[in-house]
């Protein structure tokens, strides 16, 4: 097999999969709290024919040698945790954090997910939950009337109930931080779980030791940027091209080489 056609070959196949990370990338242009991702590449091992320095003669060697590469490989995908614009809504449950940290979910299973995505409402129990009905962690239960709720930018929740002149502390938002943030596993639905690569979560009031403060009545928009995406999205059409071409050229050849045998 001519190792041009692996070559590109395995350049197509890199860059299928720059595609479907763009694609993913502005397809949640819009979703909240939504971290774009990036797709890592590593060229792959080179064919040594002659080794840089190696003896020419018994007096030379060669300044360059002769070493071949055989393609690319994805290595990873990485999650850029860049802080997103903020979007006002004047929702009361409706919360964004400026700086480090994730909100912590409680999933079915008993685990611990984490999340920048603050779109939290009211179950009918009055507990505080995610648009999936899931438990934000500490659980916060309002009472069962209430004429305001107020979230301290340091996660402190106060609801302030009917016949009342002071609201009462229903309890703290905690935050968690991790050492690497991209080592997070995704799973969807806007969540994170830990890994061995993200290191344990740190986790306590917010504002305190590098967390992030609590904005109410807004949200994290997605930190997708749509011109930057498009931008990728034609540069892998055109490289997807060009590999494209270069197993046209190597067939050609080829088939030159056959036809005049």
């Amino acid at each position: 097999m001519n190792p041009a056609l692996w070559v590109a070959k395995t350049g197509l196949d890199a860059q299928q999969t720059r595609l479907q990370v763009v694609s993913n990338n502005l397809a949640n242009a819009s979703t909240v709290g939504f971290k774009k991702d990036r797709a890592v590449f590593d060229d792959l091992i080179y064919q040594n024919y002659k080794q840089p320095g190696a003896q020419s003669t018994q007096d030379t060697t060669l300044p360059s040698g002769l070493m071949l590469g055989t393609g690319v490989r994805v290595a990873g995908t990485q999650k850029m945790h860049i802080q997103g614009g903020h979007m006002e809504t004047g929702n009361s449950l409706d919360l964004a954090i400026q700086g480090n940290g994730f909100f912590q979910v409680l999933r079915p299973d008993g685990s611990i997910a984490y999340t920048r995505n603050g779109e939290f409402q009211v179950n009918e129990q009055g507990q505080i939950v995610t648009n999936d009905g899931y438990l934000l962690e500490p659980a916060i239960t309002l009472p069962a009337q209430v004429t305001s709720v107020t979230v301290g930018t340091d996660g402190t929740v106060s609801a302030l109930e009917p016949g009342n002149t002071a609201p009462t502390n229903v309890g703290t938002i905690e935050l968690a931080q991790f050492i690497n943030p991209a080592g997070l596993m995704p799973i969807g639905e806007n969540q994170f779980l830990e890994s061995g690569s993200s290191g344990a979560p740190d986790t306590g009031t917010a504002g305190l030791d590098g967390r992030g403060s609590l904005l109410q009545g807004a949200l994290e928009s997605s930190n997708v940027n749509t011109v930057e995406e498009l931008v990728s999205l034609i540069e892998t059409q055109r490289t997807f091209e060009m590999n494209s071409k270069s197993i046209s050229a190597a067939d050609k050849m080829m088939q030159f080489l056959t036809n005049n045998v």
